[in-house]
């Protein structure tokens, strides 16, 4: 495993880290839960990402236990608010109430004391910014977050939060952000605001929901066991990458795989490292249903791809990549 900085902050994280979005609390049962953080640590990942909304607050709680008893210092644990995680009409949003209530039940559910990096999982346009760091400030200061992120943000909005988390010494470090080979709309803006205000890419969704996989073939019916298929990943797979089940799409995908061979590599071991060549990304976000997953697709770790494979792919996916910026969120 290799370890990279985020951002300009001097915290390290695995440049491959594990996140339980779907899976833990709805998709996998318990054991298999545990089954693949184990998988994860034994691997070198020492990175986990959360949310509390993630499976109505049971993701958190899962991951909690499966950590359970791990030397606390040795691992970054990382989670995020601002999605609904009750009915009440402050258990949501960036209030205030909100921030401080969350961050104290995160903590209960995950067993800790403190969250190394807790992010701000949407902007929240009804609530002022200062309102929201200002109480991301006083967390920092009372030791229960170490640093803060944003999530999907855009150029202006992490600009504007930059700003005032300076004005505020609150060490804003992370944006976590959708990337892929098929999904690029950071790289116009988001990217250079953020190299600009130190702010480190901690990128979800490198496979694309699966897609660059290579499990979803041409005209075939969808794979059983697949996201696509299941009740839990269905409306998000739809939501995030229904767009690409098209067959040029696919058919392209499955061309990548000649460059995956190349490299000595799995399909979906080289979108990984794709998203890891960009000098700006810290760590990749990858979920796994089973251990097996996390087992393979940790190898992509310290893979470096050469120019010349990087423009192939850009070839092959020339006319399907995702540019627009405005699509951030």
């Amino acid at each position: 495993m290799i370890y990279r900085k985020l951002g300009s902050s001097g915290l390290k994280v695995s440049e491959i880290a594990l996140g339980n979005w779907i899976t833990h609390g709805a998709q996998v049962n318990n054991e298999t839960a545990y089954a693949c953080v184990h998988a994860a640590l034994d691997a070198g990942i020492t990175t986990f990402d959360t949310a509390d909304a993630y499976s109505e607050t049971r993701a958190e709680t899962v991951l909690g236990q499966a950590l359970k008893g791990m030397r606390r210092e040795s691992i970054e644990l990382c989670s995020k608010v601002y999605h609904p995680t009750g009915t009440g009409h402050n258990d949501r949003g960036l209030s205030r109430k909100h921030i401080m209530e969350a961050c104290h039940a995160s903590l209960n559910r995950l067993q800790t004391e403190y969250i190394d990096v807790y992010y701000a999982h949407r902007f929240d346009s009804t609530v002022s910014l200062e309102e929201t760091f200002l109480a991301f400030s006083d967390l920092v200061r009372q030791g229960k977050i170490l640093y803060v992120g944003i999530s999907e943000w855009t150029a202006d909005q992490i600009a504007k939060g930059a700003a005032l988390s300076r004005e505020l010494r609150v060490p804003l470090v992370a944006s976590q952000p959708q990337y892929s080979m098929l999904w690029r709309v950071i790289e116009s803006e988001v990217i250079h605001v953020c190299e600009r205000e130190g702010i480190g890419q901690v990128v979800w969704s490198p496979l694309a929901q699966g897609i660059l996989s290579g499990k979803y073939a041409p005209n075939e019916p969808l794979p059983q066991g697949s996201r696509a298929s299941t009740s839990a990943g269905a409306p998000f797979f739809e939501r995030l990458a229904g767009q690409w089940l098209r067959s040029e799409v696919l058919l392209a995908v499955s061309k990548l795989s000649s460059i995956a061979r190349e490299a000595g590599l799995t399909l979906p071991q080289l979108a990984i490292a794709w998203v890891l060549q960009n000098p700006q990304v810290s760590s990749a976000i990858i979920g796994a249903s089973k251990p097996e997953q996390v087992q393979e697709n940790v190898k992509a770790a310290g893979t470096r791809l050469d120019s010349e494979m990087m423009k192939q792919i850009d070839t092959i996916l020339d006319g399907l990549v995702e540019r627009d910026p405005a699509k951030t969120g």
